[in-house]
């Protein structure tokens, strides 16, 4: 991430807790120790795919880099669950996310001399990426009242990623067909990373019924950096909300590692059931 990012990042990080550190004092109400609070969460996500990852060729070859931005315009479809359940101040929450997408593009190279066409090269790629994304964090209550809730998280987020990228390269040369060369390449990982975190709402107008949802972690581990935010609009019909967030997940890795970034950044959009 570059240095600029960070700042942005630690300023918002440190300016929601400090913003949760007044909240709590000021409104804050005696959680009912006694009672569990379960919520569910069901999500679509769709956000813009990024990142790059080195592909070793076969026979000893160069590696390929592919910037899966350039490849991919749009994830098609990602699943989000959210479970949490919460008793007093403590509590706890599993996040799921599948993804699983393919997409492929050709180009064609035309080769021009002195004015005259001698030939043309022509590439086929494949792509194809598999994700799971897995948090499992414990919460702690700073806020929990009519006006707000803030919470912070601590706990451990999981990627497992499985690419593979297929190629195909033909041509001529002039009236010559050249051979064709073909392979595959497939690259994944699976890391852990310790994080930290804020969470929680802010609720206005009608009652409370509106609110503005937010998260923010950061954490490192097998990955060189991760981090995450979110923040959007919810309404509140009692035991069931309408949520929509825009949601950005960042992954850097260390330079040694065939995958070298990965960012997920799109909207979301939620239902959600208390009990």
């Amino acid at each position: 991430m570059k240095a600029s990012a960070r700042t942005t990042l630690t300023r918002l990080a440190s300016f929601g807790l400090l913003a949760a550190a007044c909240v709590a004092p000021a409104h804050a109400q005696a959680p009912r120790d006694d009672e569990w609070r379960v919520t569910a969460v069901i999500y679509g996500w769709f956000p813009d795919i990024g990142g790059t990852t080195s592909f070793p060729t076969t026979g000893g070859g160069p590696s390929v880099d592919i910037d899966a931005s350039k490849i991919i315009d749009n994830l098609k479809f990602a699943f989000m669950g959210l479970l949490q359940a919460k008793k007093g101040r403590w509590g706890a929450f599993l996040d799921y996310d599948y993804v699983n997408v393919s997409a492929s593009k050709s180009a064609t190279q035309d080769f021009v001399f002195r004015g005259y066409p001698v030939g043309a090269a022509t590439a086929d790629l494949n792509y194809d990426l598999k994700g799971n994304v897995l948090t499992l964090a414990g919460l702690y209550g700073l806020a929990d009242s009519n006006e707000a809730i803030a919470d912070v998280l601590f706990g451990a987020r999981m990627l497992k990623l499985d690419q593979t990228l297929g190629w195909t390269f033909n041509g001529n040369l002039g009236l010559v067909p050249l051979p064709t060369r073909s392979g595959t390449s497939d690259v994944g990982l699976t890391n852990w990373d310790a994080i930290v975190g804020l969470k929680g709402r802010v609720r206005f107008g009608d009652g409370g019924r509106w609110y503005l949802p937010y998260y923010a972690d950061i954490g490192t581990g097998q990955s060189k950096l991760t981090w995450q935010l979110y923040g959007g609009l919810g309404y509140s019909f009692g035991n069931i909300e309408v949520v929509g967030v825009w949601r950005y997940l960042d992954y850097e890795f260390d330079s040694d590692s065939k995958v070298q970034s990965l960012t997920l950044n799109g909207p979301a959009l939620g239902i959600v059931f208390t009990w």
